[in-house]
């Protein structure tokens, strides 16, 4: 073991400039030098620090496309049915601000990078909604509305850290109620629609990694506690996913996961089947 160390400390100990300053920013001077100097394997703080540094980028990496297969199934379809404007809207206004928030909390950029990337998708796919439900003109108000406010929040003349600190505990609700339109559409409609398989699970797998960030780089309380209730909400569509995967009025995940459906197309706006057999409803079940 100490031979396999020396040796890797002769690679660690002569890395580029741009690479020491890469890990010096994420790890700090003193989980740099145990872990990657010294290759301190048993520095049991510093290996969650960089655990947690590894899924905050990971989570960062995968939100950037994490809402893409969502967006396609619009574009493909050019339909909204299943997928909840409310919930959305709900959502984009939460994350954004939370970023204003953490932002100006001077929070490691690795705990809540991922917010800028799905609000900005969360805006394409609100946008693509509005126009498939025939509402253009909601289209433009909704866009003006939230660069306005967005810019609000940026600024301290107009929305001091006080109020600020206030609004991070509404988007902490607004994040957990953004969840309850979405899961109600689903039970009513009795299937999942257009929603996207990928986003959700992906959603799953990320607000349970950005608990444990949280937890080790983050002391604060009210994105603790919002990220919790997200979860929670999270396995409950998730669960509706499953239940509802081969409902009639569920368009095709298995073309979305890479199988093709025997009878189910993604272009239907209601995702019924091609040929629809007597009696056949799309009511929710059970």
């Amino acid at each position: 073991m100490n031979t396999i160390r020396t040796n890797l400390q002769l690679i660690t100990r002569s890395l580029p400039a741009p690479l020491l300053k890469v890990g010096l920013s994420l790890l700090g001077p003193d989980c740099y030098k145990s872990l990657v100097l010294d290759i301190n394997l048993d520095d049991t703080t510093c290996l969650k620090l960089a655990t947690s540094k590894a899924l905050g980028l990971g989570i960062i990496a995968g939100s950037s496309v994490v809402k893409i297969p969502q967006i396609l199934k619009l574009l493909n379809s050019q339909s909204a049915a299943g997928v909840s404007f409310l919930s959305y809207f709900l959502e984009t206004a939460a994350f954004v601000i939370t970023l204003a928030y953490s932002a100006r909390s001077g929070y490691p950029f690795s705990t809540y990078g991922e917010t800028a990337l799905i609000a900005a998708q969360n805006v394409v796919i609100c946008l693509l909604v509005l126009r498939y439900q025939g509402r253009t003109a909601a289209a433009s108000v909704f866009l003006e509305g939230l660069v306005a406010a967005g810019w609000a929040l940026q600024e301290e003349k107009v929305v001091d850290m006080g109020m600020l600190g206030w609004a991070q505990a509404g988007a902490g609700v607004l994040g957990v109620a953004s969840k309850a339109p979405q899961i109600w559409t689903i039970w009513k409609e009795g299937g999942t629609g257009q929603l996207s398989a990928f986003a959700v699970f992906n959603y799953l797998v990320g607000s349970l990694s950005r608990i444990f960030t949280t937890i080790q780089e983050v002391d604060d309380k009210l994105i603790l506690y919002g990220f919790i209730a997200g979860f929670i909400l999270n396995v409950i569509l998730a669960a509706q996913m499953v239940y509802y995967w081969n409902s009639p009025a569920t368009a095709s995940h298995a073309a979305e996961m890479g199988n093709e459906p025997e009878k189910m197309v993604n272009g239907s706006s209601t995702g019924a089947l091609t040929s629809k057999p007597k009696g056949l409803t799309t009511r929710r079940r059970g």
